[in-house]
């Protein structure tokens, strides 16, 4: 909805460094725009008291007088034709985006037991029987059957467990139920992250 004299947060130019506010940043603007070098520099240096009061807490940091110039620095696109009293090279690491990370997108047959556990399937699957591919079944039956009771509300089957590990590690691992003794599941561990999760 528009209406005429109402601007809206929504319709303006996005703040370059939000916690200074729109005020600080017309300042900056109108910095730029000043005609002589002198007027430029009284004006960045009353900027920088302004950005000084607003944050006093940060005064106990060394280096918050360099913080305060370039951030100045940023909220100018480095336009801002002045002497300056710190080297604001650093400030350009500071305003630079970084690189979007890869996302592991690997297609898993069942999403409850999570890429890792795939991961520790196909390493069974070319381990040699011996005491440490027995710690490796024993660690991966373990998570999986707490996967199983976090995904299922607080059931899980050991048969269901031995099924899959079966399946997925193409018959290579085959649980003993008579003699393998599964953990026992801490419920509290999964009723307190749910209860985290409610409180987010």
């Amino acid at each position: 909805m528009q209406i005429e004299g109402l601007d809206y947060n929504t319709q303006r130019e996005k703040l370059i460094l939000p916690e200074y506010g729109r005020e600080v940043q017309k300042m900056v603007e109108h910095a730029i725009t000043l005609p002589s070098k002198a007027e430029r520099q009284q004006c960045a240096q009353t900027i920088i008291a302004i950005m000084d009061r607003m944050y006093p807490a940060n005064r106990e940091s060394a280096d918050y007088k360099q913080k305060l110039w370039d951030h100045l620095a940023i909220m100018s696109h480095f336009e801002l034709d002045i002497d300056w009293p710190y080297d604001i090279k650093q400030a350009h690491a500071v305003d630079a985006k970084p690189q979007p990370m890869d996302y592991p997108m690997q297609r898993i047959p069942v999403r409850h037991y999570g890429n890792m556990i795939f991961e520790l399937f196909a390493k069974l699957k070319t381990m040699e029987p011996g005491k440490e591919r027995d710690n490796l079944v024993k660690l991966t039956a373990n998570q999986m059957k707490r996967c199983l009771y976090q995904w299922s509300h607080g059931s899980s089957d050991d048969e269901k467990v031995a099924s899959d590990l079966a399946k997925f590690t193409d018959g290579k691992i085959q649980l003993d139920l008579s003699t393998f003794k599964f953990e026992k599941i801490d419920v509290r561990e999964f009723t307190e992250k749910k209860r985290n999760n409610k409180k987010k």
